[in-house]
């Protein structure tokens, strides 16, 4: 049986058996139910649950939702703590102004087809939003199944560092407009994005310190999959004006966060006193 559907099965036997408790007289040390009570009970759960099955339906929605809100608070509360790693790593890809007050930051993996309809959508934001700094979180958690996953991220890695950031976006947005997802990225793919900006110094094995390096803050973060996009004044930050959103999201659910973030740190500007 699913286990989820376990779950909702033992609390209807719960609900159930209270509702049979409050009806009778228990003395001191006797047991709550008989073994023909507890059959029962369960018989009338199960019965009522078949008949009903949106309940199930709409019981497992409220568990993911609740799961959901709980994952999101623990990986805000987790952002603030490690922000410095977020926002100040130089080895990390990063497109905008240096005194940016707002940060969007985005792990992602070239193989997830939710990271590559998002990144049409980021591109957007971006051209929006051009006083934001865009930090790229090269994570390639699919490389297990699919090596490619790491060797583009590994290529990424090495054109932001050796050709900077304008032959970074470049590749990554042409990666990403192959739509080659899923286990379909070859090698091709990988040197006909990079080949504008030249020839690369050195082995792609060179990025694997960073790539660990991400690895482990997307852990410690508790983030559970691509994309994971956070947005976050850089000065300032509580979990009032910190959007975390694992997963895709339309452009009007990035453009509130970013809005909230720029808020927040308009609130905390000095006000200079009129002559």
């Amino acid at each position: 049986m699913n286990k989820k559907l376990k779950m909702i099965m033992a609390g209807g036997v719960m609900l159930s058996g209270l509702a049979v408790a409050a009806e009778q007289p228990q003395g001191a040390g006797s047991a709550p139910f008989s073994p023909e009570q507890e059959d029962r009970i369960g018989e009338l759960t199960r019965n009522y649950l078949l008949a009903h099955p949106d309940i199930i339906i709409e019981v497992e929605q409220k568990l993911q939702t609740m799961q959901q809100k709980r994952q999101i608070k623990m990986i805000t509360e987790a952002a603030l703590r490690y922000q410095e790693s977020l926002l100040d790593n130089r080895e990390t890809p990063s497109y905008g102004p240096a005194d940016a007050r707002v940060a969007f930051i985005e792990f992602f993996d070239y193989q997830c087809s939710v990271c590559a309809r998002q990144a049409q959508v980021i591109e957007e934001v971006m051209k929006a939003n051009p006083k934001v700094r865009y930090i790229f979180k090269e994570w390639p958690i699919f490389a297990p199944r699919w090596p490619t996953s790491e060797v583009a991220a590994e290529t990424g890695l090495q054109l932001w560092q050796q050709k900077g950031m304008d032959a970074y976006l470049a590749y990554h947005n042409a990666l990403y407009e192959t739509g080659h997802d899923e286990g379909r990225l070859t090698q091709a793919d990988i040197t006909k994005a990079a080949s504008p900006a030249g020839k690369l110094k050195g082995k792609g094995d060179d990025m694997l310190n960073v790539l660990s390096e991400i690895d482990g803050l997307a852990q410690n973060l508790g983030l559970r999959g691509t994309p994971g996009i956070i947005v976050m004044p850089v000065r300032g930050a509580t979990p009032e004006n910190t959007t975390v959103i694992p997963g895709g999201a339309d452009q009007g659910t990035l453009q509130s966060a970013i809005d909230k973030a720029s808020e927040a740190m308009d609130k905390s500007l000095p006000v200079n006193p009129q002559e």
